[in-house]
């Protein structure tokens, strides 16, 4: 649902109403089914509305305070899950990708390490596997 303030272009009458969407707006303009609440006439337009904000911004900081602190907690849980199952190789992880894709080693773990942007595209492009996840440092609270 979105709600419109509307204006009457013939007696300056402005008027609010709700709609399913923008599109069933325009819609119901289009087949003359909004008119004036009072003149009646078919000469409606919507008017420049204000964005809804909240009035209670220390309310929207704790939420998403919260909402912060609980996605760094699952990343974090992630972290700690891929430093147990998964093999540290640092600064040479587009080597040792590379020697792992194309049979030079053999690894019975998947790995993990840094990776620069143009490293990643490279390896994207030569059909390497990788995937890019969030790190939040564990000093970090």
């Amino acid at each position: 649902m979105i709600k419109y303030q509307l204006i009457c272009k013939n007696c300056k009458s402005i008027f609010d109403s709700w709609f399913a969407s923008s599109k069933e707006f325009e819609k119901l303009k289009k087949t003359k089914l909004i008119n004036c609440n009072n003149c009646n006439s078919l000469k409606i337009e919507k008017s420049v509305m204000s964005p809804r904000v909240s009035s209670n911004l220390n309310l929207d900081k704790e939420n998403h305070s919260s909402k912060i602190h609980e996605v760094k907690s699952k990343i974090k849980e992630f972290q700690k899950y891929i430093k147990k199952n998964f093999d540290y190789v640092g600064e040479n992880f587009s080597y040792e990708a590379r020697s792992i894709h194309y049979g030079k080693k053999k690894s019975k773990k998947g790995i993990f390490g840094s990776a620069s942007s143009k490293d990643i595209r490279e390896l994207k492009d030569e059909g390497i596997d990788t995937t890019i996840i969030p790190w939040v440092n564990d000093k970090e609270n």
